[in-house]
């Protein structure tokens, strides 16, 4: 074997990979599709309180997806102090108006048509959890050493992913919130300015007799997602 060409590349036997019999790996892919296409973006949240630790561990499953370089270039801030959702809510619905009433333009707005969303956005305090999902720029290492990041807005998205499959995984509901522009969020969620909030996810439980659009039913088939060569 030939040697690598760097010095700090230490290999180890892959710790965890077992393979499965095809009949098996079928159905895994089965029942996860099964869930995961039951998972619904929610709006109506309940109060209901989600303890903490539930949390907790979905997010350290998001903490496991794979990122550039292994430099984990993302943090979860997890808010769920009434005062704070409260200032979040207040400046969100900020944004939010400027862009329902011109910001967003007519075509954008048009596209948001059937899935009944406006300035309004209650669900901020009404949920038990919000999590900020910022991407980090630069970042300490494990040993402490400041870094730069590489492929942060990938890295962030496939985290946030993960998350939200832990999350749907673990019973709870979840909104993708993406108010424009969202740098507000970093005096409030205590973040250097930095690093770039990218999406608001609303955690809870959903409110009884919570409705969806309609269009959301609206999924493109497989021929239309994906091309085999």
């Amino acid at each position: 074997m030939s040697a690598h060409p760097t010095p700090n590349y230490r290999p180890i036997p892959l710790p965890d990979y077992r393979e499965l019999p095809l009949e098996e790996m079928r159905a895994r892919a089965q029942a996860f599709y099964d869930e995961i296409r039951t998972r619904h973006t929610v709006r109506d949240f309940s109060t209901r309180p989600v303890p903490r630790d539930i949390v907790e561990t979905c997010i350290r499953a998001a903490g496991t997806a794979p990122n550039g370089a292994n430099h984990q270039p993302w943090h979860f801030a997890v808010i769920g102090d009434p005062a704070v959702k409260k200032r979040i809510r207040e400046a969100a619905e900020v944004e939010e108006k400027a862009f329902y009433e011109g910001r967003a333009g007519e075509e954008w707005l048009q596209a948001l048509a059937p899935l009944g969303t406006d300035a309004s956005k209650p669900f901020l305090e009404e949920a038990p959890w919000l999590i900020c999902i910022f991407g980090e720029r630069r970042s300490r290492s494990a040993d402490g050493v400041k870094r730069k990041n590489y492929y942060v807005p990938e890295s962030v998205s496939i985290a946030t992913g993960f998350l939200i499959a832990a999350l749907h995984r673990a019973g709870l509901a979840t909104l993708t919130h993406t108010p424009n522009p969202m740098r507000f969020l970093n005096e409030l969620c205590g973040r250097d300015p930095h690093d770039k909030p990218y999406i608001l996810m609303v955690v809870g439980y959903p409110k009884e007799g919570a409705t969806i659009p309609e269009h959301a039913m609206e999924k493109k088939p497989l021929e239309d997602i994906a091309t085999f060569l």
